[in-house]
Parts: structure tokens; C-alpha cells; sequence
């Protein structure tokens, strides 16, 4: 498949697919295993001790312990793979009139926000986002909030300042 599916993922030497969407610099999978390790850590912990409490009071069958553990390998495996996923599927884009965000593991969605409605911006850096030099920008519009997320700091720095300097720009035309 030469121009089918294989070519939705080619990325050129600026990072931008044949349609012009912007990609996530591949060091975002370090912040994403890392995040996933966090919390399938802290999930292992508050099911073992749930299992435990529960075993001890004898209210559940031994049946359901291994139903149990086949559950918390399948959200594992599945927190292992995700960020991959995530990653090959995310783009976003931004031209002068709306913002385009593709992005999903199971459910894929495409969020278009159109300039004009967008209230405020700003730039959100996370613990371990902030370990491994990445951030996220928050649009924030009057029908909710959406995010450009995993993005080298500088990147999202540059981002947040262009989309604040049109919206003023547009504010100053309308007066």
C-alpha cells in the first residue's frame, strides 16, 4: 500500500504529515511509560489491598481472585501498549483560523476549535511532564477546554504566544 494506509504516519524532516499536521516529538513516550508506570503502580496497590481486606473477611470465592488478576494483567498490558498507540495516532494542527487536534487509543476524536472562541490559553507542565522537558497548552473556549498535549517546552511556549497575540490582534480589530 504505497499511498493507503501506511502514508497517514509518514512524517517529513519538519515533523508535519502529508496534510499538514503537526506530530509529537517521539521523547513524549518517556513521559507517557513513566505516567502509565505510576499509575498502574498505585492501581496494584489499592486492588492488592482491596483483594486482601476482602479475602480476609472471606467475601468473595477463590474464583474471583484469578478474574481479578486476569483483569489487572489486561489493564497492564494495556497501559504498556497504549502510549504507543497514543503517540502514532496524535496530531494537531494550527492555521489561522481553527485549532485541529486528532488524537485516541480505542475511540479516535477530532476536535476543532474555531479561533474566534477561544477565551484563554495557557501553558500546563506536570511533574513528570516536567522531568522530561514537556508541557501541555490548555485552550480554554466558552463550550469547554481542550489540550495540545506533550509538547517539547519551548514548542508550547511558542504555541500559546501565537494563539494569544491573534486573539488579541482579533480583539483589536473589533474595536
Amino acid at each position: 500500500m504505497k499511498d493507503g494506509k501506511s502514508s497517514l504516519f509518514k512524517v517529513d524532516e519538519n515533523g508535519l504529515t502529508s496534510d499538514g499536521y503537526s506530530v509529537l516529538d517521539r521523547s513524549c513516550l518517556k513521559s507517557m511509560y513513566v505516567s502509565r508506570a505510576i499509575a498502574v503502580a498505585v492501581t496494584a496497590v489499592v486492588f492488592y489491598l482491596i483483594i486482601d481486606y476482602a479475602e480476609s473477611q472471606g467475601w468473595y470465592p477463590e474464583e474471583t481472585r484469578f478474574w481479578l488478576d486476569v483483569l489487572f494483567v489486561v489493564l497492564v498490558v494495556y497501559m504498556a501498549i497504549s502510549p504507543l498507540v497514543f503517540y502514532k495516532r496524535y496530531r494537531y494542527r494550527m492555521d489561522d483560523d481553527k485549532i485541529d487536534i486528532r488524537k485516541g487509543i480505542l475511540y479516535i476524536t477530532h476536535d476543532m476549535v474555531p479561533i474566534e472562541r477561544v477565551h484563554q490559553v495557557d501553558v500546563k507542565v506536570g511533574p513528570v511532564n516536567r522531568a522530561f522537558g514537556l508541557a501541555d497548552v490548555g485552550i480554554t473556549t466558552a463550550g469547554g477546554q481542550i489540550n495540545i498535549q506533550f509538547l517539547k517546552e519551548d514548542v508550547a511556549e511558542e504555541i500559546a504566544t501565537k494563539l494569544n497575540d491573534k486573539i488579541v490582534r482579533m480583539l483589536k480589530e473589533r474595536v
